[in-house]
C-alpha cells in the first residue's frame, strides 16, 4: 500500500486537531510561562516553533518561496496564539490542495536546516517535531495536575 498525497495530509490534520486540543488544556498563563526545568520552553514556544516549520515548509514547497517567519512576534494571549495557529493551517490547506503531488518526491537542499532530502521528507520531519513537542505539552499538563486529552481521539 502506497501513503497518497491526501491521505499524508489526513495524517497532518489528525495530529494537528490533537496538537490543538493540548494548547486548548494549557490555563493561558501557563502556557506562555511554565516550563518544568530552566533548560525547557514554555509550550506556547514550541507551538510557535511548529507553525513556523509548517508555514516555512508548506509555503517552500508549494510556492518555492523558503521564508522562516516568526509569524507570532510579540503575541502572548491564548486567544491569539490559537488564532493564527488557525490562519497557519487554512493556509496550509490551501495551499496542499493546489501543490501537485509529485511535489513531495523533489529532493532538495533545506534552506532552513541544510540537509538535502524529499519534500516528504521535509514533512516528515515537521510531523516528528510536532509530535515531539506535543509530548511534551503532555507532560507539562500532567505535572501542572491537568488531565491532558486523550490521545487516540484525532
Amino acid at each position: 500500500m502506497i501513503l497518497t498525497k491526501e491521505d499524508l495530509f489526513e495524517i497532518l490534520e489528525g495530529n494537528r486537531r490533537l496538537t490543538m486540543r493540548i494548547i486548548e488544556a494549557f490555563p493561558e498563563d501557563k502556557l506562555f510561562n511554565y516550563s518544568p526545568d530552566e533548560k525547557l520552553r514554555p509550550f506556547a514556544e514550541m507551538v510557535k516553533e511548529i507553525m513556523n516549520i509548517e508555514n516555512g515548509y508548506v509555503r517552500g514547497i508549494t510556492l518555492d518561496v523558503w521564508e522562516y517567519e516568526d509569524l507570532f512576534a510579540g503575541i502572548s494571549a491564548k486567544e491569539e496564539l490559537i488564532k493564527v495557529s488557525n490562519k497557519v493551517r487554512e493556509e496550509t490547506r490551501k495551499l496542499w490542495s493546489e501543490m501537485p503531488a509529485e511535489r513531495l518526491n523533489i529532493m532538495v537542499k533545506d534552506p532552513f536546516f541544510g540537509e538535502e532530502q524529499s519534500h516528504f521528507a521535509r514533512l516528515q520531519y515537521s510531523l516528528e517535531n510536532e509530535i515531539h513537542h506535543r509530548g511534551q505539552g503532555y507532560t507539562y499538563l500532567r505535572i501542572l495536575g491537568i488531565e491532558p486529552p486523550e490521545f487516540y481521539v484525532r
